[in-house]
């Protein structure tokens, strides 16, 4: 009985998976400084999935403890259905954020954000974020990540999950 219900719970574990790769900053983060959330570029073929993932991830950040969070401006945006100019926005987004004398910029990049194909459709989300030290342009900290989860979850819930696992890594949890 124990060895079949070890198998089930392992079984279960498996059926959402993540994989996670983030290590500390380079040095703490203060999260009282002014903070810039810049575009997250979409690298799928799902219409506006930075947008979504910057939702996302803006959400985390002020649950985090970063109360001084700007946005970008919406006019630097260029994300469109037909013509993709996600790394002009995203530099031109950086050269904002250091004029309005910002110390820290997030942004990254949106893999895979999409329903499986087959019986069960679990969500899938795939994922990178950095810090940047827009003083120094070094990033200071990066996570990457995908997980799936179960086929009753929803996509934005799984990627919630897992940008609060990225962002746990560089000590915003």
């Amino acid at each position: 009985m124990f060895k079949r219900l070890t198998g089930l719970s392992a079984a279960l574990l498996l059926a959402a998976c993540s994989t996670i790769r983030t290590g500390p900053p380079v040095a703490p983060l203060d999260k009282s400084a002014q903070w810039a959330l810049l575009p997250i570029v979409n690298q799928t073929e799902t219409p506006q999935a930075g947008l979504r993932a910057e939702a996302l991830v803006e959400s985390g950040l002020r649950n985090g403890g970063i109360l001084t969070l700007q946005h970008y401006p919406v006019r630097l945006n260029q994300e469109t259905l037909l013509e993709p100019a996600e790394r002009k926005a995203a530099d031109d987004a950086r050269q904002w954020a250091a004029q309005q004398g910002m110390r820290y910029a997030v942004t990254g990049a949106v893999t895979e954000w999409r329903y499986k194909v087959g019986v069960d459709g679990e969500p899938a989300v795939g994922m990178a974020l950095q810090v940047i030290d827009l003083k120094s342009g070094q990033v200071v900290w990066s996570g990457s990540g995908g997980k799936t989860g179960f086929s009753r979850e929803s996509l934005a819930g799984t990627a919630q999950k897992l940008v609060n696992q990225l962002l746990a890594g560089a000590g915003l949890e």
